[in-house]
């Protein structure tokens, strides 16, 4: 009978592209210094004529390695070396799928749509990827006011970096000074202000309990609003709402709002 654990490992061995026998005959296999067919299958619940054709694709992979005689014996790689092949495989599998989906090509008109539409990501990989993608694109102007400082991630700096040496303005709001001294430290291209939208770091209302994260406009026609909201059971959410174009109203209203932060931009305030 396998352990909590091992079902954790087996389940991610088959998120990695391992067949249900497969990941199940390699976790046993760590349990193991070596193992012929009967001990892996008396180990790891799998019927034992499917064990050797499960080692058969392991030892193809690289991740199993076989003694023969008779009976064979078999044994894992070490751990290390096995996170690196799957790890290297993974990424391969990431690069093709990356090639195909840009062979699809991009759906005709999907501009106008946009225009006129507001679209929402959840999760926090999903929201900075958006973000640090929407800064990439930009070619003049990159306004981001930080609500919290959670947002503030090492890519993003990164991304920031890269767009205010590139040349593009780069102009970031937060409201606390300590969070505006980090910000000028790892961006010293960009420049840093002290943001009116007090409410972004307060509720508004005391049964509010929802925190927004970032407001990022770039080149004043895209615009990516993001905000943590709670959960009763696991944990906080992280939700976005995304627009683009001229003659979108979640832009428009959201370029007024960050007008009011701009203002004094030509007089950077003091701390």
């Amino acid at each position: 009978m396998t352990s909590a654990v091992e079902e954790k490992a087996i389940e991610l061995l088959q998120n990695l592209g391992l067949k249900e026998y497969e990941a199940r005959c390699f976790t046993a296999l760590t349990r193991l210094p070596s193992g012929t067919a009967r001990e892996i299958s008396e180990t790891s619940d799998v019927p034992r004529t499917r064990v050797y054709e499960a080692v058969r694709v392991l030892e193809s992979q690289g991740l199993v390695e076989v003694h023969q005689g008779n009976p064979q014996y078999f044994r894992a790689v070490g751990v290390d070396e096995a996170v690196t092949v799957l790890a290297d495989r993974y990424s391969s599998r990431i690069d093709e799928l990356d090639q195909a989906l840009h062979g699809i090509g991009s759906r005709a008109g999907s501009d106008d749509r946009d225009a006129h539409e507001v679209w929402s990501l959840t999760g926090a990989s999903s929201i900075a990827a958006r973000a640090n993608e929407m800064i990439r694109a930009g070619n003049g102007e990159v306004v981001i006011v930080v609500g919290s400082r959670a947002v503030l991630t090492d890519e993003l700096y990164g991304t920031l970096r890269e767009a205010a040496d590139a040349g593009v303005d780069v102009v970031i709001g937060a409201m606390r000074s300590e969070a505006r001294e980090a910000i000028q430290r790892r961006v010293p291209g960009a420049t840093v202000f002290e943001s009116g939208l007090t409410w972004l770091e307060k509720p508004t209302t005391e049964r509010e309990d929802v925190s927004v994260g970032v407001l990022l406009m770039v080149d004043r026609t895209a615009l990516l609003v993001s905000s943590r909201v709670p959960g009763e059971y696991d944990g906080p959410t992280d939700r976005a709402v995304y627009g683009r174009g001229f003659s979108n109203g979640l832009v428009m209203i959201a370029h007024r709002l960050l007008s009011h932060g701009l203002q004094d931009l030509q007089r950077p305030a003091e701390e």
